[in-house]
């Protein structure tokens, strides 16, 4: 268990397993966002502040890396394999890229905020 500043002990949780789940970095239990990507202003749990956390681009930067290495290999196994039209590939994969995005972009940004609050690289002006 870990003390922490506002004088409740809370055991310690991964990162990864709060992150991807959207869940409270510090409880585990309460939501992280309030709706599809804005993050809460506090735990409804146990309380903890949300405001100050802020994932930038990390998750986008994430995800180019994740779909690229995914999606490139199908697209050119496609090609090679099927030989289809130009207008199939047109239509098939912006739609599964979007898609994709849509997927992950939640419970990446969850990891982001999670690893924040974990190595404490917010401001946080409860802490002395």
């Amino acid at each position: 268990m870990t003390n922490d500043a506002r004088g409740g002990d809370w055991p310690p949780l991964s990162a990864f397993t709060t992150g991807l789940a959207c869940r409270c970095p510090r409880c585990g239990r309460g939501k992280l966002f309030a709706s599809y990507l804005k993050v809460v202003e506090s735990c409804a749990v146990c309380g903890l502040d949300l405001r100050a956390h802020d994932s930038g681009d990390g998750p986008a930067v994430f995800i180019i890396f994740i779909l690229g290495f995914i999606v490139l290999p199908l697209a050119v196994w496609s090609e090679f394999r099927f030989e289809p039209p130009f207008w199939v590939h047109i239509l098939i994969w912006p739609v599964v890229l979007l898609g994709g995005t849509a997927a992950l972009l939640p419970p990446l940004k969850g990891l982001m905020v999670a690893l924040q609050y974990r190595h404490r690289s917010t401001a946080d002006p409860e802490l002395p």
